[in-house]
């Protein structure tokens, strides 16, 4: 039996798809839970300071301010807010295959603990008496940390994932959040990537899959609703 191709081959951008998938009104949602809880996966001035390291990169300008809303809003309703970020031992011990490829200061087992480029965003507004903070040292943010006990503990059924990369990161949290069972929520202006092409084909490739990938008003209408 002879095989060919089936693949399907476009002409069009990565956000042209994007745009043609989630405009598509028989696409069904997995939709809101009852408990939700946001999880802002590394948003670290290694990759949202493109002004200090040649690593970062901006998407939606708004993208800090959105998280800082939701997580705060999230936050008042007694719902749990979580902040990862990524960091290495001195000598990059723990960062295993991952960090062997290449090695010049903007290379990711250089994120050391206690460096710039571990801090969180400065224009981040993080609880550290009330947010759970986890240091992760694979891309998703569920690898080797307690929060899939954590999010458990306090009865969450719906995951918020934001920050960056979204080709990377985000996606694997993501994954990761529907393998453990948990509605899982994108909201795009949340999200970061340092091309266009990877942001938007791995937000189609969410929303067709993983994920419900919405428009961030859609997240803060649903907590403005929520009573607990």
């Amino acid at each position: 039996m002879k095989t060919e191709s089936t693949m399907t081959l476009s002409d069009k951008t990565a956000r042209q798809i994007f745009e043609e998938v989630r405009s598509n009104p028989a696409r069904k949602r997995f939709g809101f839970g009852e408990r939700m809880a946001i999880v802002n996966v590394d948003p670290q001035k290694s990759y949202t300071r493109p002004d200090l390291f040649k690593t970062g990169y901006v998407t939606d300008p708004e993208q800090m301010s959105h998280i800082n809303a939701l997580s705060k809003l999230i936050r008042s309703k007694g719902l749990p807010v979580i902040w990862t970020h990524v960091a290495y031992m001195e000598n990059a011990a723990d960062c295993g295959i991952w960090g062997t490829r290449t090695d010049t200061p903007d290379s990711l087992q250089n994120i050391k603990f206690g460096s710039e480029r571990a801090e969180f965003d400065d224009r981040l507004e993080i609880h550290r008496d009330v947010d759970a903070v986890y240091t992760k040292r694979m891309p998703s943010a569920f690898f080797e940390t307690p929060l899939n006990s954590f999010l458990n503990f306090h009865k969450i059924d719906t995951v918020v994932v934001t920050g960056g990369s979204t080709s990377g990161c985000v996606r694997a949290t993501a994954v990761d959040s529907l393998s453990y069972g948990y509605r899982t929520i994108v909201p795009i202006e949340t999200t970061a990537d340092k091309h266009e092409s990877y942001h938007f084909a791995n937000l189609t490739d969410l929303l067709i899959k993983y994920a419900d990938v919405v428009d961030v008003k859609d997240v803060y209408e649903w907590l403005e609703n929520y009573e607990g």
